[in-house]
């Protein structure tokens, strides 16, 4: 039986039967395995102007997607990569993702990293917290001195919204039991895609208005503790599995 917790206010479909099926994570970053969001701090913090205001309104009001808006934005961005590694070296990560990874390896399960930020950045800031071993799907970013130049091998051509399209890696893997945990807007598409989903922020929002099932989390802590049994056992991650 699945675990109940106060912060659990919508629950997953259960209504199909165990079928085996082996189980893949995808992780969402920015503000899901971290506790803020990175990119667009580094934006923020490292243009020289103030046109990125520009382009992240116009994302938000949905007139332009977000690789137009990241392109235009890193255009005022002018940061070193020995800079930019030294400021990603004092960023932490949630403390429970290294316990859900850890865990989630000894039952056998799959889990990626799925992001609409740069592998860079996020390669980067998994080393400084010695997280290794963990696949990284994310937009290319490639240094010219200070200037950041980007490009976007997941985008779609069939949709303008992300410069990633997280959706195809949820496709690929619908062989298996799919489970997203994220919190933005990027997450939507793919969240719709899979079996399971843990939700906070925008996301959340979101799939509660289109009555979309989900399971509320602050954080990764409340995602390992959903794993468990809450009263300090083992977690019983293939019979919290098995339901799904």
């Amino acid at each position: 039986m699945v675990p109940t917790h106060p912060m659990f206010s919508q629950r997953p479909d259960m209504s199909f039967s165990p079928n085996g099926k082996q189980a893949i994570v995808f992780f969402d970053f920015d503000n899901t395995i971290t506790h803020f969001d990175i990119l667009d701090d580094i934006i923020e913090r490292f243009s020289i102007n103030r046109d990125w205001v520009r382009f992240e309104d116009d994302w938000s009001n949905g007139r332009i997607g977000s690789k137009e808006c990241l392109e235009g934005q890193l255009k005022s961005v002018r940061v070193t990569k020995q800079t930019l590694s030294e400021y990603l070296s004092t960023i932490e990560l949630d403390p429970s993702f290294g316990k859900l990874l850890s865990l989630f390896k000894k039952n056998g399960i799959e889990f990626v990293i799925v992001s609409d930020s740069f592998s860079f950045i996020i390669k980067e800031i998994l080393r400084h917290n010695g997280i290794r071993g963990v696949k990284v799907y994310a937009n290319n970013v490639k240094f010219r001195g200070d200037e950041l130049i980007p490009s976007f091998p997941y985008a779609s051509k069939d949709c303008t919204r992300c410069a990633h399209c997280k959706k195809k890696h949820v496709l690929e893997h619908k062989d298996k039991k799919t489970i997203y945990i994220g919190d933005g807007l990027s997450d939507i598409c793919p969240a719709q895609e899979s079996d399971m989903v843990f939700a906070k922020e925008n996301l959340l929002d979101h799939l509660r208005k289109t009555q979309t099932p989900c399971v509320a989390f602050r954080n990764l802590g409340d995602v390992y503790r959903y794993f468990g049994t809450l009263d300090g056992t083992k977690p019983k991650v293939k019979k919290v599995l098995a339901a799904v």
